[in-house]
């Protein structure tokens, strides 16, 4: 088995355009979740989310590309531009065709879709662009980060709702302990933030009108979010060779279902992805220092991951730092396992544990130290990051300091 580590990491999401400005963002315990801006959003009921503000794509892209590139597309091109460039890594001969790309996301282009339905069904018109079906595609982001980087190893989009980033990023990290891949893009996007996606998700009364609250006993919802986090996965001996930049070691991964309901969450299902993660990395309990949880502000979720935690860890649960950076960067859907790794690689690389705002009340269900509303400096070793999916879909990794 290969050693596996980050030796790249972008972003654009609510809280910042890059890497740096998010760590900032989280540090200071800012608040990315703000009023919509977007067509007829007045008819909504939901008005609220971790928009990304202040980007212009045509600052970015040509007008060509833009005809291609759906937000989620376009999110994911700037966060594996980061990636790599800070990688330091070039594409080309054996490590072109050693390296590829897996990336999550559960909508896909959904803003694309979103505003050919209004063009066909609300204004009557008979055509669409011809470039639309590739454009939506789900795998349209992961198709064009392996083109523009001349990857030509394994490349495919995962599908699983809110888990989809860290299901993605374990198979790259499979793929690259096994030996297979010398190198892997992977993270994930996701853009639904439009009339059609903010509506359907009203309809499973989720919604938080007001703020994303996890833990707290006033908690009344989740909030959606948008962006992406990608990153770039190297052979330990590959990246020490050329004298990289090592962020963090991928220690762990699993992946369980609860095979139990297609929207509530079950403590069995999410124990045992902890635990197998824990033990696929050879983690001993006590070793972990920080969880970055799920934590998406809904009643169901909050407790349930709060009591799968205390199953796992024991009397360590009680020493243990868990917060949900949702409460500041909004629930990202497909994306969000990848944002979220953000702030572990922070804990790791810089000592600072993202809190989770908005925090006003404890709840006795979720008695665990949340970190409430105001970062805070701890130096941990190892660190979770935890994604449960509706459809009962569950993935957790591990990290560790090198």
């Amino acid at each position: 088995m290969k050693r596996v580590v980050i030796t790249g990491a972008g972003t654009i999401n609510a809280l910042g355009q890059d890497v740096p400005a998010t760590y900032e963002a989280m540090k200071e315990g800012r608040c990315g979740i703000s009023e919509l801006e977007f067509r007829d959003v007045e008819r909504l009921a939901i008005r609220i989310g971790g928009q990304v503000k202040g980007f212009e794509p045509d600052s970015v892209f040509n007008r060509q590309q833009l005809a291609l590139y759906d937000r989620f597309t376009q999110f994911t091109l700037i966060a594996a531009r980061q990636a790599v460039a800070q990688s330091g890594l070039e594409f080309k001969g054996d490590l072109s065709t050693g390296a590829g790309v897996v990336l999550g996301t559960s909508g896909g282009g959904l803003t694309t879709q979103d505003e050919n339905y209004r063009a066909v069904y609300e204004e009557g018109k008979n055509r669409v662009h011809p470039f639309v079906v590739p454009k939506l595609m789900n795998n349209a982001a992961t198709s064009h980060v392996s083109m523009e980087f001349n990857l030509r190893g394994p490349s495919f989009t995962v599908a699983t709702a809110c888990a989809s980033s860290n299901h993605a990023m374990g198979q790259a990290f499979q793929m690259v302990r096994s030996g297979m891949c010398t190198a892997m893009i992977t993270g994930g996007s996701e853009s639904m933030l439009c009339f059609g996606g903010i509506k359907a998700w009203e309809g499973l009364r989720v919604m938080s009108k007001d703020a994303c609250r996890p833990f707290s006993a006033t908690r009344n919802g989740m909030v959606q979010g948008e962006g992406a986090g990608i990153f770039v996965f190297e052979e330990y001996e590959h990246a020490r060779a050329r004298g990289a930049t090592i962020l963090g070691e991928v220690l762990g991964f699993a992946m369980t279902s609860d095979a139990a309901d297609i929207v509530m969450p079950s403590k069995q299902g999410a124990s045992r992805a902890i635990e197998l993660a824990l033990k696929d990395g050879r983690i001993a309990k006590e070793r972990v220092g920080y969880v970055n949880a799920h934590g998406t502000g809904t009643a169901a979720n909050d407790k349930t991951e709060c009591a799968a935690v205390a199953d796992v860890f024991g009397t360590h649960a009680d020493d243990l730092l868990i917060s949900s950076t949702k409460s500041m960067h909004g629930h990202c859907i497909g994306g969000t396992g990848a944002v979220e790794l953000l702030a572990c690689l922070m804990a790791l690389n810089e000592g600072v544990i993202a809190p989770t705002i908005n925090y006003e009340e404890p709840d006795p269900e979720c008695a665990l130290d949340v970190v409430p509303n105001v970062a805070r400096e701890a130096k941990v070793d190892v660190v979770l990051s935890n994604a449960f999916a509706f459809g009962g879909l569950n993935a957790v990794l591990a990290l560790y300091r090198v």
